[in-house]
């Protein structure tokens, strides 16, 4: 499906509330209760986040459902609205759909992607300073952005296991509250693929594709020669010389016939001149038969 035409004809959803953590854990939840697309964040000062999700009506209102009663638990105010179907005038406008979703997923996989995260929200920057540094003092986490949604509200997102997330978590609430105001936290234990592209990340972070140099000139490593064994002149091969023999002068035998032989052998031939002799037969009359 184009990017163009991949929301079109999918109802739209919208769940707002005064908090980055608490959109962002709203937002987790939504994806997690039903087959919903996040495209994205709309942020319009004043500390005001809204989540927009695409799908199947069905799907949507479900997930509505479930944003809002997550946007309860944090005590706070909550917005929401489901749309079936928006006409397309509004999609080429207003940022919810292929407009919000280029501006959120300019940023790939990202070596943080099969980890927890941390969000920890204060009024005020240096609240949120020390907190960040109390959180990567205490565990073996690492600071991967932060966020600003106005209101003076600013947001730390650390990545690491869940156990190291949720210690840090706890002892930056501590020195948050020390130091400045504590707004809210969420913790997310493995975000979906569709939450990791929506989350801020900084640049020195991100993995950016280099192109393969490829060397003009390539040295190759010269091979040890190998020495010849000298080559032996060959000598003709002589052959013995062939013997003549004399063959044996044939010898005329005299055959003699025994006598016996020379008489069968000897035979008269009959005179070619003898006239044949005709054969005269001599017939006798016989007597005439009797009248009886």
């Amino acid at each position: 499906m184009n990017s163009q035409d991949r929301y079109t004809d999918t109802a739209l959803g919208l769940v707002s509330t005064q908090s980055f953590p608490a959109i962002v854990g709203t937002a987790d939840m939504m994806l997690k209760s039903s087959g919903v697309t996040l495209v994205g964040y709309e942020m319009i000062g004043g500390g005001y986040c809204t989540a927009v999700v695409r799908g199947g009506i069905s799907d949507v209102r479900l997930a509505v459902e479930v944003g809002a009663e997550t946007v309860e638990q944090f005590g706070m105010k909550v917005s929401t609205v489901i749309i079936p179907r928006p006409m397309p005038n509004l999609d080429e406008v207003l940022p919810i759909g292929s407009k919000l979703a280029a501006m959120v997923g300019k940023h790939t996989t990202n070596q943080f992607s099969n980890l927890a995260v941390g969000l920890l929200e204060t009024r005020g920057f240096p609240a949120m300073v020390a907190a960040a540094d109390a959180m990567l003092k205490s565990s073996d986490v690492t600071l991967t952005a932060y966020h600003t949604i106005g209101d003076g509200l600013c947001t730390a997102i650390i990545r690491g296991t869940v156990a190291n997330v949720a210690m840090a978590v706890d002892v930056g609430m501590q020195e948050a509250e020390r130091v400045g105001e504590l707004h809210s936290v969420m913790v997310i234990p493995r975000a979906l693929d569709d939450l990791d592209q929506t989350l801020p990340i900084a640049s020195c972070w991100i993995e950016e594709l280099q192109p393969l140099q490829i060397p003009i000139t390539v040295k190759e490593v010269e091979k040890p020669r190998v020495a010849l064994p000298e080559l032996v002149e060959l000598q003709p091969l002589e052959l013995p010389a062939q013997v003549e023999r004399a063959l044996p002068q044939a010898q005329a035998i005299e055959f003699e016939p025994e006598a016996e032989e020379k008489q069968a052998l000897e035979l008269e031939p009959e005179t070619e001149s003898a006239e044949k002799q005709p054969l005269e037969l001599e017939i006798e009359p016989q007597p005439p038969e009797e009248e009886q």
